[in-house]
């Protein structure tokens, strides 16, 4: 028989594949069945390499003898089950000669010309089922001939091609040429006659085709009673499993394809993260050299003036003559004594060199979200950005005369969030803005926390200039207008609807208002004549709470009661 190599034969796949071996990938030679109903080839299960070797006692195959034997168990290299292999070897296994069948059809169907077996010369006509030989026209009629073959079945060539299926007795292994017609129930074997006569003689035999019903009916029973139905259960659950693999393989694409977004939209959201990062150093780094120009402007500037001032003066007293210094001594102590009281001596904190080490990146600190999503890292910079800087209080804008007014300074970074330390070098000054000689004295507190409490107390009534400079410099809105006015005098009644209702009803109540009562009351009353409609003073009249009690002059001025009224009030 030809071989067959993955599954081809002669350049020409093979149709049916139960013909093929699926160990060594060719037709079947001496199909042998495993217990697990899988066949492979005789060789080839004598190829597998054995999982575990055991020792058992007890007879084989119907034999009657007892003994220990040697069972080895191998793994089926179709479904990876653990199986026996007899003590014989794979020869003991029941052969498949259904797997026969198919390799002998697949032959004829593959095939070209058959050759004869017995004499190999003439093209084969016919097969004989018994001796499974295929025959020419010549060995065919000299195999009916012999009296040994005479009975043998055969059948055309022609015949087996057509039909598709093969109907040959199965012959003994032990008596060649002895169909298998009997089936020994002890040893649950089938048997030649032979076999029957010797081996089996004490045995109770029946024919074949009375066995076939008991046992051919068992199988039929647990294959459509019980295998049947799970076969199509398996089948059932075979397919859920399918759908819910599509299903899982679809939500897992699904999900996929949202991780992606999420990631593109993230990386998007990243990268915008860090061009706003570099644009916040880009901005520090302008203001920062800003501050640097501006600071480096003013004390060139400042340079030039006192470097000026001094070579000039050293140059007049020690080139010119006594009365060249006394005529240049005017213009020359006016200039130098405003350039020694001007300022122009620079603290040391307000020169200090920003060289940019206070500028770092917090890779973990919290940044809020960007395009919807939250995200970490910040460029932190506590240097005080003037532009930043706020002055905070009533007393910036108004104060009272003779009375301490107070605001409070907050230093803030490039992001306009507080510095959160102290130390910076704070100058403020308060100038009358007519008398320039009217300074007043200011106090200012490092609160340590980045903000400076400022007091002062001015003496004066008018406008003031209030400079506030960090380093040397004026923070935003600097200098600032300050209104000095008078203290107020305070109010010495109560501040009330009318005096009927704030005295309970006495007629002895009065009022600084113009509003009067009929009936002996000396006071104000809802409605009546001269009543200011609001609420108002008792002392003065006046209907804004926060207000200054009005003067006797003006008193008098106002009520038409005169002068008498507001003495008894």
């Amino acid at each position: 028989m030809s071989k067959l190599s993955s599954g081809h034969r002669n350049g020409v796949s093979v149709v049916n594949p139960r013909a093929v071996c699926s160990g060594c990938k060719r037709l079947y030679r001496d199909p042998k069945i495993l217990p697990c109903l899988h066949t492979f080839c005789s060789d080839c299960i004598g190829l597998l390499e054995p999982f575990s070797v055991s020792s058992r006692k007890g007879p084989e195959n119907g034999e009657a003898a007892e003994g220990h034997r040697t069972a080895v168990t191998v793994l089926c290299p179709d479904c990876d089950c653990e199986v026996d292999i007899p003590a014989s070897g794979p020869g003991g296994l029941s052969t498949d000669h259904l797997a026969l069948d198919e390799v002998f059809l697949e032959t004829l169907a593959t095939d070209g010309p058959l050759g004869c077996d017995l004499c190999g010369e003439g093209g084969a006509e016919s097969r004989c089922d018994v001796c499974c030989v295929n025959l020419c026209a010549f060995c065919c009629q000299a195999h009916r001939r012999q009296k040994r073959t005479a009975s043998h079945s055969v059948q055309r060539l022609e015949e087996l091609k057509s039909g598709g299926r093969l109907r040959r007795p199965i012959l003994c292994s032990l008596h060649p040429g002895q169909e298998l017609r009997l089936f020994c129930q002890p040893c649950d074997v089938p048997v030649c006659l032979e076999c029957a006569a010797t081996l089996h003689r004490d045995h109770r035999c029946c024919p074949a085709r009375d066995a076939i019903h008991h046992h051919g009916g068992r199988i039929r029973e647990l294959v459509a009673a019980r295998l049947r139905p799970r076969v199509e259960r398996l089948k059932d659950a075979l397919q859920k499993v399918d759908v819910s693999q599509e299903a899982l393989q679809a939500r897992v694409d699904a999900t996929a394809n949202e991780v992606r977004a999420f990631a593109r939209a993230y990386a998007s959201a990243v990268e915008a993260h860090c061009l706003s990062l570099l644009h916040r150093l880009e901005e520090l780094r302008v203001q920062r050299r800003n501050q640097l120009h501006l600071q480096r402007a003013q004390l060139q500037q400042a340079l030039l003036d006192v470097g000026g001032g001094v070579e000039f003066a050293e140059r007049l007293l020690s080139c010119g003559s006594d009365s060249e210094i006394l005529s240049a001594k005017g213009v020359t102590l006016r200039r130098l004594t405003s350039l020694a009281e001007t300022g122009y001596d620079p603290h040391p904190a307000s020169v200090a060199p920003d060289d940019g080490g206070d500028i770092s990146f917090m890779a973990s600190e919290p940044a809020g979200e960007v395009e919807g999503y939250p995200l970490v890292g910040v460029v932190n910079s506590k240097t005080v950005d003037l532009s930043k800087c706020t002055v905070e209080g009533e007393g910036l804008q108004r104060g009272v005369q003779g009375q301490r007014g107070h605001f409070t300074l907050v230093c803030r970074d490039s992001a306009g969030e507080q510095v959160e330390r102290g130390g910076e070098h704070v100058l403020v000054s308060v100038v009358h803005k007519e008398s320039k000689n009217c300074t007043l004295e200011t106090t200012v507190a490092d609160n340590s926390d980045g903000s400076y409490s400022v007091t002062y107390t001015p003496a004066e009534l008018g406008d003031y200039s209030v400079r506030v400079c960090v380093r040397a410099q004026h923070v935003k809105g600097s200098p600032f207008l300050l209104h000095v006015t008078r203290k107020l005098r305070r109010h010495g009644g109560t501040f009330h609807c009318c005096s009927f209702c704030s005295s309970g009803g006495a007629k002895e109540a009065r009022c600084g208002c113009t509003g009067t009562m009929p009936g002996g009351f000396k006071g104000c009353g809802h409605s009546h004549k001269g009543h200011p409609g609001k609420p108002h003073w008792s002392c003065c009249g006046s209907t804004a709470e926060q207000s200054e009690c009005l003067p006797l002059s003006v008193l008098a001025a106002v009520s038409p009661r005169g002068h008498l009224r507001t003495v008894e009030l």
